[in-house]
């Protein structure tokens, strides 16, 4: 539990102090980070790893339409609306829109990233299980590819409405999932442990619907070379930082 506890409070603060001193001024054009972020730790991490593992890989599959329908109609019904929208974007809204947004918006990134944290939980527990000296070295790998995906996080919330402590609060509460996913990893290790690819799948599911559908064609509304190409550059840059950690990892 405390070494869930630190690895969550440590990789959502040094995300915060991070997000908030460089880069909040520039929210709108970071969303390309953030797409580079959460597509590549999908695609590229934790995709692999949940098809790696001995799950049905139609099954998998299935998991990831399922997930992907799912948050479709979130979106849809505006259950959980995403709606991307900051202070000074240049949008004419009435007074109190702003703050009636914040309370609405962003909240998939949210449903992923408690996925993400709960499973990560799950990691830590079994490999304290398996030895002690495992489990720190895993609590401290997971900070470590915790950060960058964090910050993502942070820029998408900022970019919808949330305040710097609004954002920082939620985020910190979804990094609390880890410590619940602890315990029941701790306490249920063989059926947990056989979950893992599924909430690994239906985490993806929600980066990569936010990325491809909501995120992805904002950035297509500023279409010059001029915007394009640091576009582009930021979306690289979020790949290469995922590649960085996860290889350590």
């Amino acid at each position: 539990m405390f070494a869930t506890t630190i690895a969550g409070v440590l990789s959502i603060s040094a995300a915060a102090i991070f997000s908030f001193s460089l880069l909040s001024k520039v929210v709108e054009r970071m969303v390309s980070l953030s797409v580079g972020i959460m597509l590549s730790t999908s695609l590229l991490h934790a995709l692999p790893e949940a098809f790696e593992s001995k799950a049905d890989t139609r099954t998998l599959f299935a998991c990831l339409l399922a997930g992907l329908l799912a948050f479709f109609l979130l979106e849809k019904f505006a259950i959980l609306r995403h709606s991307h929208h900051h202070e000074g974007d240049g949008h004419h809204h009435e007074d109190g829109h702003d703050a009636h947004e914040a309370g609405r918006a962003g909240w998939m990134i949210l449903v992923g990233d408690g996925m993400h944290n709960f499973t990560d939980g799950i990691l830590i527990a079994a490999a304290f299980l398996a030895n002690p000296k495992l489990g720190l070295v895993t609590g401290l790998a997971i900070i470590a590819h915790e950060i960058p995906q964090e910050i993502g996080d942070f820029i998408v919330l900022l970019n919808a409405g949330f305040s710097r402590m609004r954002a920082y609060l939620y985020n910190l509460i979804c990094s609390m999932m880890g410590v619940v996913g602890g315990v029941v990893g701790y306490f249920t290790l063989e059926h947990a442990s056989g979950m893992i690819p599924y909430v690994l799948v239906f985490a993806s599911s929600g980066f990569i619907y936010i990325a491809v559908s909501d995120l992805m064609p904002q950035m297509q509304r500023r279409a010059t070379l001029k915007e394009t190409i640091p576009q582009i550059l930021l979306i690289a840059l979020g790949v290469v930082l995922v590649l960085f950690v996860t290889r350590h990892h």
